[in-house]
């Protein structure tokens, strides 16, 4: 059976994905699919840095505001969306592009991935949440750390969810979420291409810096300030950077400044984790986005790579 194909685009937080996306998306008759594990959420626009209507330029965009903010929202129902909406996006003879930086649900889709989401003790789970509140964050993470090093270095101590979720794996299977994703066989169900977009490091952290600037300037407080007002707490979404350090402001735990410089460190950070992850868990071609650089002429070197890849031609 011959597979479908399909675009995707990576890279670490502030690189330039959405506008080479778009303008990719424009010549080669394509949808886009974001592969961001928060602009699932609505409402949350600013922090998110969701592409707005008026810069997608006509181009179809999916998997964006889907969810209301208390909601829950998985890699694994990410893998239940994106992949009917691939077909469907090829049943109207456009091409597929999926478009983000969190790595498991872009994985989770190309991959002939299985997940584990039978394995539950919803008491055990109820008791890690209690603990949680009553000990912190960071001791159930410490017991994580123990029995799965490698998730507990990939999934942050504020991520209380997921790592109750790794933790339940163990306690159900006697396997590590580390052993269920080894054991998962590495065949692409797509004919895809994967663009990787990187840049040198002080280039893009200074980028980071001066997006949380113009998020700050945009409404980011006001943003956050909404949420925290609808008392939205123990929520997935607000474990998001740029929500959780702000939380900690109206909590009167930090000052606003310092509440920034945690969200530009924060920031800077994840961009170094999904760089890593990238690297070490897919096959991509990767592109220096760094300036000085003819910006026409990468975006053509791009084009053509893909086009190559998967025969294609401008406006498919």
């Amino acid at each position: 059976m011959k597979k479908e194909k399909l675009v995707v685009i990576i890279g670490p937080t502030a690189v330039g994905k959405t506008n080479l996306s778009i303008e990719l998306a424009k010549k080669l008759n394509g949808e886009i699919i974001s592969g961001d594990s928060m602009q699932v959420y609505r409402g949350m626009d600013i922090g998110t840095a969701k592409v707005k209507p008026d810069e997608m330029d006509g181009i179809v965009h999916h998997l964006i505001d889907i969810k209301n903010p208390e909601e829950d929202f998985s890699s694994a129902e990410f893998q239940e969306i994106a992949r009917p909406l691939i077909t469907e996006i090829h049943e109207k003879k456009k091409l597929p592009i999926i478009v983000g930086g969190t790595g498991l649900y872009i994985q989770s889709v190309i991959y002939d991935y299985q997940f584990t989401e039978a394995a539950s003790d919803p008491d055990f789970r109820k008791q890690l949440e209690a603990e949680a509140c009553s000990a912190g964050n960071e001791t159930i993470h410490s017991k994580l750390a123990l029995i799965d090093p490698v998730s507990a270095e990939r999934i942050h101590p504020n991520n209380v969810r997921r790592v109750i979720r790794a933790l339940e794996i163990f306690h159900c299977t006697g396997k590590t979420m580390t052993d269920f994703l080894a054991e998962q066989d590495k065949v692409l169900l797509y004919d895809v291409v994967i663009i990787g977009l990187a840049m040198e490091r002080e280039q893009l952290y200074e980028r980071i810096n001066l997006r949380v600037d113009l998020m700050m300037d945009q409404g980011l407080i006001q943003e956050v300030k909404g949420l925290y007002d609808k008392g939205l707490k123990e929520c997935q979404s607000i474990q998001a950077i740029g929500y959780k350090e702000l939380y900690a402001y109206f909590d009167g735990a930090v000052s606003l400044e310092d509440a920034k410089e945690q969200l530009k460190q924060n920031s800077r950070r994840y961009a170094k984790r999904q760089l890593t992850w990238f690297r070490n868990k897919m096959d991509v071609e990767w592109f220096d986005m760094s300036k000085p650089l003819d910006m026409d002429l990468r975006f053509n070197e791009i084009f053509t790579y893909i086009a190559g890849k998967l025969n294609l031609s401008a406006n498919t």
